[in-house]
């Protein structure tokens, strides 16, 4: 599993898994899903999501974890 952010659109995509996505469907207003050809969730699109939640805070709780790995840090403003 994947968070990535993108600072450049606001936008935070959760990766579940590695398939392909295949179909996208908009669940709320700047909220997609992703899914594979077999209609399983893939992917979690959120646009404005620093506008949304705060994203300079993230908890893991509870999950069964083998590794736990940061590969990029965005900076982003306070107060957006």
């Amino acid at each position: 599993m994947i968070f990535e952010y993108f600072i450049e659109t606001d936008m935070l995509y959760i990766r579940l898994t590695d398939a392909l996505s295949a179909e996208s469907e908009e669940i709320a207003s700047g909220v997609v899903f992703d899914f594979d050809e077999q209609h399983q969730i893939v992917g979690i699109e959120i646009e404005d999501a620093g506008k949304r939640f705060d994203l300079s805070h993230l908890e893991v709780k509870a999950l069964p974890l083998s590794s736990l790995l940061f590969t990029e840090r965005a900076i982003v403003g306070v107060g957006r």
